[in-house]
């Protein structure tokens, strides 16, 4: 028995939760907040799927990880657009980076998923040889760099074809996110709150691999692309998922580091509590803080998973194949911005937010644009990037491409790895 689906899939309406022009902050107030800056993607979802179908995903953390959390609403708003029982989708929490993933994903095929999809770096490992043991499910995996080469077929092995890798330009969502931090900057430089050369970012991250990177530098690009004076300090937790560091990193920041905004790539609340603690101005990540933080919460950027995993149940149940990296941007609903805080960010940020956002559509914008930024004051016109991942750790690609850094190009998991100037990282 098969069920007619022809549904409009509000992705990024639905993905942080912003549909009302105000939220709740926790002690009873409200925060005013705007329209959600980008525009609603449609994706139709026109296709038929069995009853007999299921898919399964295996999370790191739980909901209290605002990483997983999205992963997990994501996965609910497909449920709900695709039609799907609960018994059709099975979500494993609490699955670490380790043996606990590979037995994971073999009860997940075990109990009939056609799709198994693991939402962490670390589990990319684990999840290869449960796909070479079940070749008749599709396995997916987010953030991860194996699949393209794991698909080459050699003299040793038939490469593998039922793993997939895919990501989204998220860079995009953190740029718009940074000219909103540059904003609320020029705001405090004209208000006397602060001067010109005091406009300094606090980031949190989580460790200094190229996700990170290629994240607080765009966020960076975007800050400065209309605060000029504009200089950022970084500082790593080594976890993703850590309250009381991120909290530290956060404080240290604001205390000894002189940050006077600061923005995280880390996934707990630890970061924005600090900052609502400490009166600064905070941009989120993976969702809305607006409710406990109304006072200085901007805006967040997010990837909506919501449009990937539409789009991979269709290719299974029409029998078509799955991309082997896949990657999606503002134009696919895959890249989001919550709604705008209004009592917090400065005047005028949701206008400019939406005129780049058509920028970037238009192909007018590049967030790495090699004329924006420097290395020891010099343009870098080449880079090669490891983007073939054989474990040598060997740079083997050009990345600069029609003048930008062709950023998830050639593999779907960010390779941005250049330390540029006007960043410093503290530890």
């Amino acid at each position: 028995m098969f069920k007619k689906l022809t549904a409009l899939l509000l992705a990024a309406l639905m993905c942080l939760g912003a549909v009302a022009m105000t939220a709740c902050s926790g002690d009873g107030s409200e925060a005013e907040t705007s329209e959600l800056p980008i525009s609603e993607v449609a994706l139709d979802t026109d296709f038929e799927i069995p009853e007999t179908f299921k898919i399964g995903f295996i999370c790191l953390h739980d909901e209290n990880s605002t990483y997983d959390k999205n992963f997990i609403d994501a996965a609910k708003r497909m449920q709900t657009a695709l039609g799907l029982k609960d018994e059709q989708v099975i979500i494993k929490t609490n699955v670490e980076e380790g043996p606990a993933c590979t037995d994971a994903a073999r009860d997940l095929a075990g109990q009939g998923c056609a799709i198994v999809f693991a939402n962490s770096f670390g589990h990319e490992g684990y999840l290869i040889p449960v796909a070479k043991e079940f070749p008749n499910v599709e396995f997916c995996h987010a953030t991860g760099t194996k699949a393209h080469t794991e698909a080459l077929d050699t003299d040793e092995k038939e490469g593998l074809k039922n793993f997939h890798n895919a990501f989204a330009d998220i860079y995009q969502g953190r740029f718009l996110a940074g000219v909103a931090a540059g904003m609320k900057l020029n705001e405090m430089i004209k208000d006397g709150k602060i001067t010109a050369e005091q406009a300094v970012i606090g980031y949190v991250g989580a460790f200094p691999y190229a996700e990170v990177v290629s994240g607080y530098t765009s966020f960076f690009l975007g800050a400065r692309s209309v605060c000029p004076s504009v200089t950022m300090k970084v500082r790593y937790t080594k976890s993703w998922y850590n309250e009381a560091e991120e909290k530290s990193a956060a404080e240290a920041l604001i205390t000894k580091d002189k940050c006077v905004l600061i923005s995280q790539h880390a996934d707990s609340m630890g970061a924005p509590n600090a900052c609502e603690v400490a009166g600064v101005p905070n941009v989120s990540y993976n969702g809305s803080t607006v409710a406990a933080c109304p006072e200085t919460f901007i805006v967040s950027s997010a990837i909506n998973w919501t449009p990937y995993y539409v789009y991979i149940v269709k290719q299974v149940v029409t029998g078509k194949e799955i991309a082997v990296d896949w990657c999606g941007g503002i134009k696919e609903g895959s890249v989001v911005l919550s709604a705008i805080n209004l009592d917090v960010a400065a005047e005028g940020t949701f206008e400019k937010i939406q005129e780049l956002v058509t920028k970037i559509q238009a192909g007018e914008l590049d967030v790495f644009d090699i004329d924006t930024f420097t290395v020891n004051g010099k343009k870098v016109e080449s880079y090669l990037t490891d983007v073939d991942d054989f474990g040598d750790f060997a740079p083997e690609t050009e990345a600069i491409k029609d003048g930008a850094f062709a950023e998830s190009s050639d593999r779907s998991a960010p390779y941005f790895d250049i330390r540029i100037d006007g960043i410093t990282e503290l530890s």
